[in-house]
């Protein structure tokens, strides 16, 4: 039983943002119910890859959850949430400010149905501002707070961060909130509204790059690996594959020169604190490079961590799922799925001594879960029969998602 057993959270967010917030708070124990519309999340439509029609985009944001498929667009789906509000802890949406009161499933309405609702809205620029009806994807944010301008090679094209960073960021601001909204209720019987800007968020995640900025008033720019802050601290290459490494103070630095055999180097003048090889930046990088270009990639790590230098081969994905650490802390987890067998799946990353996570529940169909969910609301059989006919909530086929 996760810390969060007994919390429910009715999530009303599609795509990534939000959908990450909630599989976070069902890693810790929440029931997350997912409201998906009739068509489904749009990322189950997001590949290849599919795997037997299911979209691993999907796949990656949606254990832990249980789908309840409700067409928000016809009026009598407000009466399903009113139903269902009241059983749940949190309310959870990403749609563009002014949405979710449009469908009146906003915090005034839900707050008439729960007074104390943790209520959470996940959103590109924020509640207010001039760009609060702009449309927003995690490109444009990553480009609009700052991170392309400092990622990438000196002198080449913008390039965005490998994953949707300012989207995962702001979903574990939101979960984050949302915990503490939870606990200031738990003190004070009060619920709360939650505003998450993405921008907001991905702009904090600056930090020393804003700090130095505002010291100096000069904007940063791209520096490939390497660390504005910090020589030598970045990629290098070798005799066959790429390394990093991390010096990051004297202890380090000395244990590099031993490793490489420049034992001048840890005396030369010119290098004799980081703030020396910050400004010797260009010719100390170059001899480095010189030296680690002798041999390949495997020998230098060797050497490296003899001398407890910080440093590592870059991997790929294939490399990292092999890796020992990476296998011995479970980050791999085998998840039962009721069509597609044992899928393999990240594990949360997290490890308690107060309690051991269960299996987890497999990415839900769509609306696998309408019938349980509806039931679980104090619907009869002849009413949710009425909403499948009237196409208010939409169920797999006979059969399925139904025990």
């Amino acid at each position: 039983m996760g810390p969060l057993a007994g919390i429910r959270v009715l999530d009303l967010s599609r795509v990534l943002a939000g959908p990450f917030c909630s599989m976070v708070l069902g890693d810790l124990g929440a029931d997350i119910i997912k409201v998906e519309p009739p068509e489904g999340d749009l990322t189950r439509s997001y590949g290849p890859p599919f795997l037997q029609g299911e979209s691993g985009y999907y796949l990656s944001l949606n254990r832990n959850k249980r789908s309840l498929c409700l067409d928000l667009r016809q009026k009598a789906a407000a009466g399903v949430l009113q139903r269902l509000t009241p059983t749940c802890d949190v309310v959870l949406e990403n749609f563009r400010p002014g949405v979710a009161e449009q469908l009146g499933i906003g915090y005034g309405q839900a707050r008439t149905w729960r007074e104390d609702v943790i209520y959470c809205s996940i959103s590109g620029y924020g509640q207010d501002g001039p760009y609060r009806d702009r449309p927003s994807f995690d490109i444009v944010l990553q480009a609009l707070g700052g991170f392309m301008s400092i990622t990438g090679e000196e002198d080449r094209p913008p390039v965005r961060i490998g994953v949707a960073i300012a989207d995962i960021g702001a979903g574990l601001y939101a979960a984050l909130a949302i915990l503490a909204g939870l606990w200031r209720r738990a003190q004070t019987k009060e619920g709360t509204y939650l505003d998450v800007s993405i921008l907001d968020g991905h702009v904090s995640w600056l930090t020393y790059m804003a700090q130095a900025y505002f010291l100096g008033g000069q904007p940063p720019g791209k520096m490939g690996s390497a660390h504005p802050h910090i020589v030598p601290y970045q990629a290098f290459p070798t005799a066959d594959e790429p390394i990093v490494v991390a010096a990051a103070n004297e202890k380090f630095w000395r244990g590099l020169c031993r490793a490489l055999g420049l034992t001048d180097l840890a005396g030369h003048a010119d290098y004799a604190s980081n703030a020396l090889r910050v400004e010797h930046r260009e010719d100390l990088v170059e001899r480095l490079s010189e030296r680690l270009r002798e041999r390949g990639r495997d020998e230098w790590l060797a050497a490296l961590e003899a001398e407890g230098v910080p440093a590592a081969p870059v991997q790929d994905l294939r490399q990292v799922f092999a890796d020992p650490q990476i296998q011995h802390r479970g980050m791999v987890q085998e998840v039962p799925h009721p069509h597609l067998g044992d899928i393999q799946q990240l594990a949360f990353p997290l490890h308690a001594s107060a309690w051991t996570p269960d299996t987890p529940r497999a990415p839900p169909l769509k609306g696998e879960h309408t019938w349980e969910i509806l039931r679980e609301a104090g619907y009869p059989e002849r009413e949710i029969e009425t909403l499948v006919k009237a196409r208010v909530v939409t169920c797999p086929p006979e059969g399925k998602g139904r025990k």
